[in-house]
This record gives structure tokens, sequence and C-alpha cells, in this order.
């Protein structure tokens, strides 16, 4: 079946349809949120501010340049994220926590969002209070008052939770990771200004690096839609069992392993983890004390240059790529878990010796999937070190990519799940 005569076969599904629906007017709702700045910006001073910084550059991108404009959902879903990202590494520290999340079930997972959910409002005001800082500092914006600073951290926060909200409604009611979604609709919507930025920088002399950018985008796109549908089959054997009169089992399957089950949760881990220092830096460097000013002058000038960023870059995705598998994929749970269906891997005895096969082949392919990530994270300031052109890089550069293919090849995955689903009931 032709592509578009599948996508036909989605609107004509009524259910399926009014998802897509409510999923396209989440969106709406968030880029108007997007452009309700708060008062008192020197526009100047700000998009200078953001074209000389890498990680704003990029955290603003994937607000969909909320934070470029100071709106009221300046932060995004940052505050969210990096709730999660304490949580999951409590999970590592405290064995409460560990049982919420692993072994609980929905109900655990349910009260582990519900804390993470709890953990954003100090987060976001605590954030909305950096960034309100940071700003001041580098003449962005105004001396805010007192009383006017309090309603913009409170403004800010709700924001970053009215955000988080959204993503939540589409989780429930449309169809993909809301979250993921939310960051889709953010690099989308910079899409115009990059290609305005495009047409307004063109220069003949530069086809040939033109050309570069293309022919890079076009080998990231093939290499994620390769490494995302990539899987390691491990063969898995069942018993033959008798009950009553009917015998269960004797057949043999596979257990799918990605290479990066990881997905893009890595990028979005480093970038929040990234974002700190950088601040915490620009907002010391406008202090009155010389010494300290100075010092945090020197760690912004550090943390600016391309190969630090790009090497703390790639270690973070590498690194949160075995962390968040090590916290999502047990290999004890799925051992124990064959063990009690009558499941085995052939030449592997049940248990503990199959929880380490598992552990091992995971490992074995996660190198592979953390390098793409990590590759791929870095690529676009490797092509702009190459070329010397910087427009562009964020639209077709390897972060804004793997995000935007990755959410497009889950989304269809879904949508054909349920149509297949559907298709299965009317049978």
């Amino acid at each position: 079946m032709i592509w578009y005569q599948k996508l036909l076969l989605v609107f004509k599904d009524r259910q399926l349809r009014n998802k897509i629906l409510f999923v396209l007017f989440i969106f709406v709702v968030f880029r108007l949120a997007a452009n309700i700045p708060i008062p008192g910006i020197d526009t100047e001073n700000l998009q200078r501010f953001f074209s000389q910084s890498q990680i704003f550059g990029l955290l603003n991108l994937f607000s969909g340049g909320a934070l470029s404009r100071l709106s009221i959902v300046m932060l995004g879903l940052g505050p969210y994220i990096t709730a999660t990202i304490i949580l999951q590494l409590l999970t590592m520290i405290f064995p409460a926590f560990e049982k919420l999340y692993k072994e609980e079930g929905e109900e655990g997972r349910q009260k582990f969002n519900q804390y993470a959910r709890m953990a954003t409002v100090p987060l976001g005001a605590l954030q909305g209070y950096a960034m309100l800082a940071l700003f001041q500092s580098q003449g962005i914006i105004s001396s805010i008052p007192p009383l006017l600073l309090l309603t913009s951290i409170l403004t800010i926060t709700c924001g970053a939770v009215f955000l988080m909200w959204l993503g939540e409604l589409i989780s429930e009611r449309g169809i993909g990771n809301g979250v993921s979604l939310l960051i889709f609709a953010g690099i989308v919507a910079r899409t115009p200004m990059e290609i305005r930025n495009i047409a307004l920088t063109w220069d003949p002399v530069n086809i040939p690096s033109y050309i570069l950018f293309l022919a890079v985008a076009l080998i990231i796109i093939t290499g994620v839609v390769m490494v995302n549908e990539a899987r390691r089959n491990i063969p898995v054997s069942y018993a033959k069992r008798v009950r009553g009169m009917k015998m269960y089992g004797g057949f043999s399957t596979y257990l799918p392993i990605n290479i990066n089950p990881a997905g893009v949760i890595p990028i979005i881990f480093a970038l929040s983890i990234m974002l700190f220092p950088g601040m915490i830096a620009n907002f010391l460097s406008g202090t009155g004390n010389q010494m300290l000013a100075g010092f945090a002058q020197g760690i912004n000038n550090f943390l600016q240059n391309a190969w630090v960023y790009g090497i703390s870059y790639f270690a973070l995705v590498f690194l949160f790529t075995y962390f968040y598998t090590a916290v999502t994929f047990d290999p004890k749970t799925i051992a124990n878990n064959l063990q009690k269906m009558g499941g085995f891997i052939p030449g592997i005895r049940p248990g503990t010796s199959t929880a380490g096969f598992l552990h091992r082949i995971l490992y074995k392919i996660l190198f592979i999937g953390a390098t793409f990530l990590g590759t791929i994270a870095v690529m676009p300031s490797i092509i702009q070190g190459t070329t010397g052109i910087g427009a562009f890089q964020f639209l077709i550069g390897g972060t804004a990519l793997l995000i935007m293919v990755s959410v497009v090849l889950d989304m269809w995955r879904q949508i054909k799940a349920q149509m297949e689903m559907r298709e299965y009931e009317k049978f």
C-alpha cells in the first residue's frame, strides 16, 4: 500500500483522527504560549546572547524559541525533565525508590511520576529565578522590582507546570509521548526561521558547504532510521507443558533488544545537565566581587571552548545512554519472567545465567548505540568547524534531526499498531 493511502486510512478512523487532531490542537496552544513575552526586554542584547552561546542556543531550539522571546513558557519542559533525572538517579541510591519504579508495576510508576510533578514546581521556581538573574546581569532585561520579580517567577513556574500538563494530556488523550512531541514541535517551529536565515546569508561561494550540509543531513537521517530500527534478536524456546487435555509451549521465538533502547532521552538529559554550569558562571560573572566575577568568566570561557563543549557533550550522552538503559531495562526481571513462563535461551541455563547473558549482550550493543548518539549530538559543531558556516546548523544538526526522526518513527509505529488493532477488532 502506498504511503498516502495509509495516511488516508489513518484519517478515516474516527478515534485515531481525533487523537491526531487533539495533538495538533495542543501544539497550537503551546505555540501561542511561547509567543507571550514578559516585559522589559532588550531585543538586541537578547539576540546577541543566544547567538554566542551554544548550550543556550540548543535549549532555545527545544523550547521553540520561547526562551529567546522570554515568554511565559521560557523554561520549556526543562524543570520536569530535571526532576525526572533526579528521581531516576535516586533509584540507584535508595532501594525504596528502585522498588517503587521497577517492582510495583503501573501503580508504582504513577507514584513515581507524581513525585516528579511535585518536584517540578520548586525546580521551576529556582530555574526561573536563575534565568531572570542571569539575563539581568547580561543587560538583557532591566532591573526588576522585588514584587514584579516574584510575579515573574510565579508566572514562569506556572508556565513550566502548564507545559508539563500539556505533555501529559498528549500522552493520555493523544498519541505518542507528550514530552517528546512538545520538544519535536519546538524544533519544527524553528524551521521557517532557519530557512529565512539561510536566505539572508546566501552566498554562491558557499554552495559546496551547503551541499555538504545537506549530504550530512541525509546521512544522519539514514543512520537514525537504521539504528532506531536495528535489533539484536535473542532466540528463546518454550518447553512443552501439558495442562489437562491440552499441550502448551514447544515453540521458539525471539527476544528483541534495540541497539539504542534509550531513544533520544540521553541527549535531552545531557543538555539539561550541561545547562547548569554555564548558567551559574554567567550569573556569577555579573556580581560586584571582581575575583568571583573573574573566576566565573574564566569558567564561562572554558565552557564556550568548542573542544570542551564537544567532549563534554559526547561523554554525557554516552554515559546517560548506559544510565537510562540500566534504569529502564532489567535483565534479571526479564530472566525471571522467562523462567516463570517456561522459556529459556538455548545453551544458557535459566535464572542467574540468563540474566548474566542478557546483561553482557545488552552492554555490548549499547556501546554501538551510545557511540552513535554521542557522534550525532556533536555533529553540528564538527560541521560548523569544518565549513565555518553556523547558519542552518540547528535545523539539520544532529541533535535536532535525531529527535525529529525518532519522534516521527515512534509516532508512526504507534499509529500502525492502533490501525492493526482496529482491523483485528473488526475481524
